[in-house]
């Protein structure tokens, strides 16, 4: 692409809307891994009687184990919830942006 073409993008107020939305969402993801991650350290820290903990009388499962299982899960889901508004909701700004910048240029 031509450096007309990335001024085209750059002036196109859906690309500033495009920046902000990924942004804002980008970051409130960002804090609730930083949150869970480091409350888990946290707790192993400073509450080792709570993580050792078992689930159930006989059981060998404690809440450590539970607790750190569920951070995979969460972080997992986190991705896909990412992925499919990265390739819903933002691709489709993105093309439009892209589309009208060809649009300009010819």
């Amino acid at each position: 692409m031509s450096s007309s073409m990335y001024a085209h993008i750059r002036r196109n107020p859906r690309f500033a809307e495009l920046v902000e939305k990924r942004t804002k969402f980008a970051t409130i993801l960002s804090i609730v891994v930083l949150v869970l991650f480091y409350g888990f350290v946290l707790l192993v820290a400073f509450a080792p009687g709570l993580i050792g903990m078992r689930l159930s009388e006989g059981s060998n499962m404690t809440f450590g184990i539970a607790a750190g299982l569920f951070q995979f899960v969460f972080f997992w889901v986190l991705t896909l919830v990412y992925v499919r508004r990265a390739n819903g909701e933002f691709d489709d700004i993105n093309n439009e942006i892209v589309r009208a910048a060809w649009k300009d240029e010819k």
